[in-house]
């Protein structure tokens, strides 16, 4: 799978990926990334060969998670996973693994591709992501592409000491068609 914008490309991950791909992922034993995504569950970081096994099983058998590409270079990955596939609830994730490429529109470019993509590949309402106070950037990013903040669960993520919230965004397929015309990638 492929799919193209003017900046980034989301693309079917490939043998080739899976070494990069590691090494940005877990090359460092704490990762800049990690500090955004999720800091408050336990980092686990598997060697690699048993995620370069997990990762070969998986090529070509599903289309739930795509390597974001700019100008050759891998930056991060794309993903959805089904809350209630019966009711068609979809969330979606984004990670931009490497800090040189965070605030450079990459990766808003890229999640408004996914959801678009998503939007016109599935019979989805709605598609929809939860992050935490302490993630401003990804909180934007939904603001960006016209995602509403459709909840926020006050003080429930315990980091070094501190409350954050939980905050959980989200696009109805009827917004999204009105959004996306003023995305110039799109």
């Amino acid at each position: 799978m492929k799919i193209e914008g003017e900046h980034v490309t989301l693309r079917s991950v490939q043998a080739t990926d899976i070494l990069p791909l590691w090494e940005m992922m877990y090359g460092n034993k704490d990762p800049e990334w990690k500090k955004g995504d999720a800091p408050y569950f336990p980092f686990e970081r598997p060697d690699y060969p048993t995620f370069a096994r997990q990762q070969l099983h998986t090529i070509g058998t599903e289309d739930n998670r795509l390597i974001i590409d700019s100008g050759g270079e891998i930056i991060g990955t794309v993903m959805y996973y089904w809350e209630h596939k019966d009711s068609n609830w979809l969330e979606i994730g984004i990670a931009i693994y490497n800090p040189k490429y965070w605030d450079s529109g990459l990766g808003t470019e890229a999640l408004a591709l996914w959801i678009e993509h998503l939007f016109n590949h599935m019979r989805l309402v709605r598609v929809g992501f939860t992050t935490w106070s302490g993630n401003p950037r990804m909180v934007k990013v939904g603001e960006k592409i016209g995602m509403k903040l459709e909840g926020r669960l006050r003080k429930v993520r315990l980091y070094k000491g501190r409350y954050y919230d939980s905050i959980r965004m989200g696009v109805l397929r009827e917004e999204w068609h009105e959004v996306r015309k003023s995305l110039s990638y799109l």
